[in-house]
């Protein structure tokens, strides 16, 4: 295998372009191995793909800090083709979903170095329900984010997980289709708002079937009974979830007004019907 130092050279040569990347190993080599797919790459063999640095100040840092690593475009080139969607799983069932648009908005970086340092000695993390525990094997983050779009008060979020451990190059079609809608609705008609922020928000941590986050272990189809029995309890819980139950680890969204909790209840109610509309 070319050492580090041969492969920059080639990169800097333009003769990476006619190089293969590292092949992906069928079962894993360490404990720090990503997995892409139903394969596997070491750290040190990211180490070798063409590196970005930046400095990044978001909030899973205690303090700014210079981050380098691979874009998840370039890992897409390399490895993902033919899918169009980037997800990333996490230790805890936590998924975030790259979409073509975010992945050309603000180019995000699987991160492989932190102020220098490798995975063990990366800080621990800064995110409130995670205070202190380790960010690694892998974590993603944003070079320079900037909110590329807004859907009732719901701004456009960085997707910025940590524990990473698997990389899937997935259909966005068939993805985000899994919690579409129960029904046909118009454009700019609340389920499909609704639908545009679940997309971002709700579907890191919540299922439909074996697409979305596993973390909360509550379904879609469990939030729109809530939604359509109990929908001052919804909105209490959308907006601050630990004043309803102490113990929730979910990001609470104060920000949202009182017509964006009318569309996730729109949408999330059309999970209780079969019927089509």
């Amino acid at each position: 295998m070319r050492s580090v130092l041969a492969f920059v050279l080639l990169v800097g040569t333009g003769v990476f372009a006619a190089q293969a990347p590292p092949p992906l190993h069928v079962s894993r080599q360490s404990a720090t191995d990503l997995q892409i797919g139903s394969r596997y790459i070491t750290y040190q063999e990211l180490l070798q793909l063409p590196q970005e640095k930046f400095p990044s100040d978001d909030s899973n840092f205690p303090k700014p800090a210079q981050l380098s690593g691979v874009s998840l475009q370039e890992l897409k080139k390399l490895y993902g083709a033919p899918g169009d969607l980037v997800v990333a799983l996490c230790q805890d069932g936590y998924r975030s979903n790259y979409s073509t648009a975010y992945l050309g908005a603000h180019h995000p970086v699987l991160v492989l170095t932190v102020d220098g340092k490798p995975q063990a000695q990366w800080p621990k993390s800064e995110d409130e329900n995670h205070v202190g525990v380790d960010m690694g094997p892998y974590l993603i983050a944003d070079p320079h984010f900037k909110p590329s779009f807004k859907v009732l008060s719901h701004t456009d979020e960085p997707q910025i997980p940590f524990q990473v451990v698997k990389l899937e190059f997935r259909n966005e079609q068939q993805v985000f289709g899994a919690i579409a809608p129960h029904g046909n609705y118009a454009p700019g008609s609340p389920e499909v708002e609704g639908y545009r922020i679940a997309q971002q928000n709700c579907f890191r941590c919540h299922n439909s079937g074996a697409e979305g986050g596993q973390m909360a272990g509550i379904t879609f189809t469990m939030i729109g009974m809530m939604a359509k029995s109990s929908p001052d309890f919804f909105a209490k819980y959308v907006r601050n979830p630990q004043a309803v139950n102490p113990k929730s680890k979910m990001a609470g969204s104060p920000q949202y007004d009182d017509q964006t909790i009318a569309a996730l209840r729109a949408y999330f109610t059309t999970f209780t019907t079969g019927e089509q509309k």
